[in-house]
This record gives C-alpha cells, sequence and structure tokens, in this order.
C-alpha cells in the first residue's frame, strides 16, 4: 500500500528540478510518519542530480537534511509521539547486523546502509525518494530528536553538514586547549568553527581567501590563517593538534600536512574524488596521519544535536521557497550562500 504526495526532482542529469509526484509506504508497526517542514539543501544533493558521481537513478528526489512534525506511529513506535519535532539525515535504514551497526555506525554499514534518496527501497522496490517532498515515513531507528530550543528551520542542515563535522571533532578527542584548523569556509566550515569552538578549542581558520577572515572571526574563529600567504603558513608549521578539511574539490594537501603536529591528524569530509599527490615524507617525519570521515550514526548524530542544544548551535541559512531550488543549486556551485540554503517545505503545498 502507498500514498501518492507532491515532490520535486530532477528526471535526468541535464533537467531542472520540477514538480512531480512520488509514492510513500503506508505506516508499518515501527514507522513514523513525518510531515515535513525544511529541508536543507546539501552539496550532495547537487551532485546526485547532475550525477556527478555516476550513480544517481531517475527520477532524483534529493534532499537528506529533513526537520519536520510526526503525524503518525506505529503500533510499535514507542520511541516518538504525534506533534513531536523530529528530523531526518542522510540514511533511513541498515542492515543492524554487521559490525559496524553493531557499534552504531551505521553509515559504514558492511552490507550498504540505505541512503534517504537515490538508495533501495526494500518497501516499495525501486529507490529512495528524499526531503523535497511532502512527507516521508521512517522506522523509528533512524528518526532523531530535535531539541525544543533550537529554531527549527536552522537545524536542519546540522542533519549533515553539522555531524559530518562533529563526528571527526568527536571521535578525534578534541578538547578544551587544542589547536584545531579548520580548512575551507563554506556549508561544512562554518560548522567546524562553531563546534570547535564549543568544545573549548584555539581554532584557526584556514582559508585561501583574505576576505573571509571577519566572517570566520564573527563564527567563533579565534584567527584566520591565509594559506597562499607561505611565511604565514611556516610560522604554523608544526602546530596543530588537529585539521579539519572541508574542501569540496580534489586539491594538494601536502602544505597541511606540514602544519600539524608530530602524531597529530588531518581529516578530509569534503573531497570525495582524487587529491594531487601525497608526499611520504611529510607523514613519515613526524608519524602524522590522514583520515577520512563519513557523516555519523544515529547514536552520534542525536549526541550532535544533544550537544547543540546544550551550546545553541545552528547553522546559518537563508530560507527559499520551493520553487527557487534551481536558482539556489547555481548559487550553491558559485559559493553565494552563507552558509546554507533551507527550503520552506510549506511553499511546496501552495
Amino acid at each position: 500500500m502507498s500514498t501518492e504526495i507532491k515532490a520535486y526532482g530532477a528526471r535526468d542529469k541535464t533537467a531542472d528540478l520540477e514538480p512531480m509526484t512520488i509514492k510513500r509506504r503506508e505506516v508499518g508497526p515501527k514507522d513514523v510518519k513525518i510531515e515535513i517542514t525544511y529541508c536543507g539543501v546539501c552539496h550532495s544533493d547537487i551532485h546526485q542530480v547532475r550525477n556527478d558521481w555516476k550513480n544517481s537513478v531517475y527520477p532524483v528526489v534529493p534532499g537528506h537534511e529533513i526537520i519536520g512534525h510526526v503525524v503518525a506511529v506505529g503500533k510499535d513506535v514507542k520511541k516518538f509521539k504525534e506533534g513531536q519535532l523530529v528530523g531526518v539525515g542522510c540514511m533511513v535504514d541498515s542492515c543492524r547486523e554487521c559490525s559496524a551497526c553493531k557499534d552504531d555506525l551505521e553509515q559504514y554499514c558492511e552490507n550498504g546502509m540505505v541512503p534517504t534518496y537515490n538508495g533501495k527501497d526494500k518497501h516499495l522496490g525501486g529507490h529512495t525518494f528524499g526531503g523535497y517532498s511532502e512527507m516521508v515515513v521512517v522506522d523509528q531507528d533512524f528518526v532523531l530528536t530535535i531539541p525544543d530550543n533550537l529554531d527549527q528551520k536552522a537545524v536542519a542542515p546540522l542533519l549533515c553538514a553539522g555531524i559530518t563535522t562533529f563526528s571527526p571533532l568527536n571521535h578525534w578527542g578534541v578538547k578544551e586547549g587544542d589547536k584545531v584548523g579548520i580548512i575551507g569556509l563554506g556549508g561544512l566550515g562554518h560548522m567546524g568553527i562553531k563546534f570547535a569552538n564549543a568544545m573549548g578549542a584555539h581554532v584557526v581558520m584556514i582559508t585561501t581567501s583574505p576576505d573571509k577572515a571577519k566572517d570566520a572571526k564573527r563564527l567563533g574563529a579565534h584567527e584566520v590563517l591565509i594559506s597562499k600567504d607561505e611565511e604565514a603558513m611556516k610560522e604554523h608549521t608544526g602546530s596543530f593538534d588537529f585539521l579539519l578539511n572541508t574542501v569540496p574539490v580534489g586539491h594538494d594537501i601536502n602544505p597541511y600536512i606540514n602544519l600539524l603536529k608530530r602524531d597529530a591528524t588531518m581529516v578530509l569530509v569534503g573531497a570525495i574524488e582524487p587529491l594531487d599527490a601525497v608526499h611520504g615524507g611529510g607523514l613519515v617525519m613526524g608519524r602524522k596521519r590522514v583520515a577520512g570521515s563519513l557523516i555519523g550514526g544515529i547514536a552520534e548524530t542525536q549526541e550532535m544535536l544533544d550537544f547543540c542544544g546544550e551550546h545553541n548551535i545552528v547553522s546559518d541559512v537563508e530560507i527559499i521557497n520551493m520553487d527557487n531550488i534551481n536558482e539556489a543549486y547555481d548559487r550553491v556551485t558559485s559559493s553565494d550562500v552563507k552558509y546554507r540554503f533551507v527550503i520552506d517545505m510549506n511553499s511546496l503545498k501552495n
């Protein structure tokens, strides 16, 4: 059984997003039905719509930063109730049985987690559809509680940009007094600054653009390091306890490796593509590490949301209507947003 609802999606990689109708399953015993109020716009949405990663399935209905209210629950649901404000992030299921899932790391499910969109839909067949839609039905184990004190529209990007940056800072144990560099100031980088600051670190924004310095300090950076300034980079050599690299495209990471202390780590969260060649000497001489990180498990995502509630952290957002989405995509690719677009999904109903 299924219900037809309004959505916005793309029919092929060259098409604009446009209104369409999709199906949602009826509420099962462990399901939560959510009326979507806001949905964030992630750069991953654009990559999927345009098939940049060569794995898109059409039609694509993007959106994995979903905020909304519960309108129905299955008979076995214990965690949520009607009227509650909840969220859904980048995944809606996993195998629940592999070692990763048992360790609350569903994002690394060895049998493949089910993405919120463009994943295999085991209920209706075909593939999953995301949050650019009126409502969604999700297993209760993949639904998140939103702190009441936070602005819900600005919470939406926390479900991807937020957890993508919180998870490595949390996993690698960033703590008070650490010197932490955030490389790249965009949708991810601005969240990295906020989280590292709240964790008590001395935060350095590392950017190629001097004109971003003022905004970086407004967000919580204590210093700004211009990576094109060779003398400034030399002054910071070997001084960072941790680097969070949010640059979204392939680039040369060797200059950043030189910034790390002995035994320190740089984590990549932005570039899911080949990087420039890495000089082994930069790693060997100092036992340094370069690692990667993908979003976070459901438990850690809830931990992140609770941390945001405690520290009053949300994303800097610009609210748009659904019919402005194609313009928004162009602006994202031109870096013309501070720092995330969020769709008012009430505009889809009009």
